[in-house]
């Protein structure tokens, strides 16, 4: 069955007049690696200059030791831990390549990104990322690491943006505009955790309210059986739980009015909910949102923008990637299809 025939998404509307022809482009690849091997190590050695400079930006001595890191993980990623070795021996288990990879006080960095958990008719998790494409990984990775297969958006070479296991649980982030920065983990690799070891959104609320984070984050779920919730993280403060359905970048109190003001983060927040609470709306319809303003950040030609629109849909094991320049690419755990594509952003600033 054709999936794109399965979910269709309607499409945007036509650009306006002062379009402007694109100014920036993504190269996307969607990778199978069942178990940490030659692929990864192929990723791992085309960006790491780019790692490097990041994880350094501070400054060597600002970022953990390797045996800090190994403590952390061993006492809070414990079933974690056997898949990190088999990530370092696949990669190089050199010591800073050693302390990246555990994203254990990673260097901090910001973001925009809203997101949604859709439970009606249907069960989906549709969440636009919101940064720069030079500074993305750009890979849609198929895994199948532990008891059950995983495909997701990476980061930081095995950290998940956003993504969906085979139990049907789907989870994404987006950054929680707080400065606050403390003793945990980069919320990427607490995705990853999250998706290795849980079955449903319960499994996922009890993990994802035991690990320390390390900036404030707020984290979407939804499960096969049209559980959802939305979690408001921080390193310092208790994780809180709520069955929002919708989140861009903040928790309550705007903290960080200019980071809210440029990215709008409470324009994009009120209409997301009047898309989720309209009585006729479907999945479908609220993917076509995204791929529109105030949703979809148009703002490339400054370097930063919305880069993807991913939806997730538990009941059929599949998800997309969609683009209002270059249309959808579905891919799913029955028919996983690696390939790449090149994505031109448009021009015209919001």
């Amino acid at each position: 069955m054709n999936p794109s025939i399965e979910h269709p998404v309607p499409p945007p509307p036509a650009p306006p007049e002062d379009y402007e022809a694109p100014v920036a482009a993504m190269h996307f690849r969607a990778i199978r690696e069942d178990q940490p091997g030659e692929r990864l190590a192929a990723l791992y050695a085309r960006s790491k200059p780019g790692y490097e400079r990041w994880f350094l930006r501070e400054g060597d001595a600002a970022r953990p030791s390797w045996l800090a890191c190994e403590r952390a993980l061993r006492h809070w990623l414990p079933e974690l831990w056997p898949t990190f070795e088999r990530v370092l021996a696949a990669v190089g288990d050199g010591d800073r390549t050693a302390r990246f990879l555990s994203l254990y006080q990673p260097t901090p960095f910001l973001a925009g990104c809203s997101q949604a958990a859709w439970a009606r008719e249907s069960v989906a998790l549709v969440r636009n990322y919101d940064y720069s494409p030079r500074l993305a990984d750009g890979v849609l990775l198929y895994t199948h690491w532990n008891s059950t297969p995983v495909i997701a958006m990476s980061d930081c070479l095995w950290g998940v943006l956003d993504g969906m296991n085979g139990h049907g649980l789907a989870v994404s982030m987006a950054f929680g505009g707080r400065r606050a920065v403390g003793d945990g983990f980069g919320i990427t690799l607490i995705l990853r955790y999250v998706l290795e070891f849980c079955r449903d959104v319960p499994d996922a609320l009890a993990m994802l309210t035991r690990v320390p984070v390390h900036m404030a984050y707020n984290v979407a779920l939804v499960d096969r059986g049209g559980q959802h919730a939305t979690v408001y993280l921080g390193p310092d403060r208790p994780p809180l739980v709520s069955q929002e359905r919708v989140s861009t970048n903040h928790q309550g109190s705007i903290e960080m009015p200019d980071h809210a003001r440029t990215w709008e983060t409470v324009r994009r927040d009120e209409y997301l909910r009047f898309c989720v609470d309209a009585p006729y709306q479907n999945a479908d319809a609220l993917t076509g949102h995204f791929l529109v303003p105030p949703l979809y950040r148009n703002g490339h030609v400054r370097g930063w923008g919305t880069l993807y629109t991913a939806a997730y849909h538990p009941h059929a094991g599949t998800m997309a990637l969609h683009w209002p320049q270059a249309g959808s690419w579905w891919q799913g755990f029955g028919a996983f299809v690696e390939g790449e594509r090149e994505v031109a952003f448009g021009g015209r600033v919001s």
